[in-house]
């Protein structure tokens, strides 16, 4: 985790006092079932529960100490513990196994970093709506291959973004869900030493559902499918930062990122306005996908577990999270604050003498009687003309004067096929399936 691309609260999900205060919470309603259970005295959860009530500060530092002679993270933790709590502390842990602790844990970390992220989505989604319906009908040229192709407006192209974060935010909410599980099984996971209803309770406690088969761990394809739904979000980021960054170019400017007062955009040339915050996001977004690889690499594990998966989940848990977190919030800055140029977007629009127009006047063609073949050749050699004369002719202009065209359209007909408006008749329709 980088600082300089992390924000408090997620952070704050994977701290070491954070994880051991869960930790604690596990294992003090595993022994508030068992003493339900009468396998143990109800004493030993009430001393853990009356400890906790003093909201003690959790020493890390004296939890690494023990670590760095037990060698073992939740033996470590326990024993830390019985030292503040006392005897009754030793009805911890019965029937337990570490993976309990630690795989219920992670799934607890990765359902609050979920709710966070979903949180983010939402802000952004509303930016989104707002710059969509804003520009829902200013026009601007479409580009297939970064060729001007036909006439769209800056609405449906935020609109298409809208509706691409919309599917991330369902598929988070589904890849919550399926991690959000809780192991309490003991050893191979067959309960022998632990009753499934300390399971359900714990559970219950931490609102998780309960792991069907855990063997020993929880079964790590719902990982896989965890940080492979943030890889796809990041990806989604990254296309909405591509598109900005493409439309910020000198050539183009049709939108740029906010350019605030103070702001330099380079140290050898103070003319320079970089789009920086969607170039960073980019970048970010290669680091949260990275993520994606080793989480299905850890599905395989040996038998009933192993802990190759382990270091893996250490880095990717915080780091996928916190930097998507951040990448999200910086998104929903950029587009909030995006300065957008209708001038110019209708000045690129009429670059290229009007070739945008040319499908219109193809159809036409054809039902006009042409074969398609004929039509495609009989306004393809006009529109070639504007375009090896860089848009200084003019495609209507170019027809009009082609007889084999006005033999099958009239100089009106061949007019209206050059209405700008044309292209915007089912802008209501796609927005009202956006947005409802």
């Amino acid at each position: 985790m980088v600082p300089r691309y992390a924000r408090p609260a997620m952070v704050a999900i994977w701290e070491p006092e954070e994880r051991y205060r869960i930790w604690f919470e596990i294992e003090a309603h595993a022994t508030e079932k068992l003493g339900e259970l009468g396998v143990v005295p109800p004493s030993g959860a009430k001393a853990l529960w009356d400890w906790w009530a003093t909201s003690p500060a959790i020493d890390v530092a004296a939890i690494d100490a023990i670590e760095a002679v037990t060698k073992h993270d939740v033996i470590a933790f326990l024993d830390w513990v019985a030292q503040q709590v006392g005897p009754e502390a030793r009805f911890m842990h019965q029937g337990m196994t570490s993976s309990d602790v630690l795989d219920t844990t992670l799934a607890v970390q990765l359902a609050r970093a979920a709710d966070i992220l979903l949180a983010d989505l939402d802000d952004l989604l509303a930016a989104i709506k707002r710059r969509a319906l804003e520009h829902k009908y200013t026009p601007t040229i479409g580009r297939s291959h970064g060729i001007h192709a036909e006439p769209t407006t800056f609405g449906l192209k935020m609109a298409e973004a809208y509706a691409e974060f919309s599917r991330c935010k369902t598929r988070l909410i589904a890849a919550r869900a399926e991690v959000a599980t809780c192991a309490i099984s003991g050893a191979v996971g067959t309960f022998a030493n632990i009753d499934p209803a300390v399971e359900a309770h714990v559970a219950d406690k931490l609102g998780l559902a309960v792991e069907p088969v855990s063997t020993q761990v929880i079964p790590r394809d719902r990982h896989a499918m965890f940080f492979a739904t943030l890889g796809v979000i990041a990806s989604s980021i990254e296309r909405l930062a591509v598109e900005i960054r493409h439309l910020q170019r000198t050539e183009v400017l049709e939108a740029e990122e906010y350019f605030s007062p103070g702001q330099k955009g380079s140290s050898a040339m103070p003319h320079k306005r970089n789009p920086v915050l969607t170039e960073n996001l980019t970048g970010l977004a290669r680091m949260i996908r990275s993520a994606a690889i080793p989480a299905m690499e850890n599905v395989a594990l040996w038998h009933e577990r192993d802990i190759s998966h382990s270091s893996v989940e250490r880095f990717i848990g915080p780091d996928a999270t916190i930097t998507l977190d951040f990448a999200l919030a910086r998104l929903t800055g950029v587009v909030d604050k995006l300065l957008v140029y209708p001038e110019r977007m209708q000045k690129n629009l009429d670059r290229m003498g009007g070739l945008v127009h040319s499908q219109r006047v193809l159809l036409a063609l054809t039902q006009a009687g042409l074969e398609r073949d004929a039509a495609y050749r009989l306004v393809q050699r006009n529109a070639m003309k504007v375009w090896e004369s860089d848009g200084q002719l003019n495609l209507l202009e170019l027809l009009k004067a082609d007889s084999e065209v006005t033999a099958a359209l009239s100089e009106a007909e061949l007019e209206e096929k050059f209405d700008l408006g044309y292209h915007f008749k089912a802008v209501d329709a796609i927005f009202a399936r956006v947005f409802g």
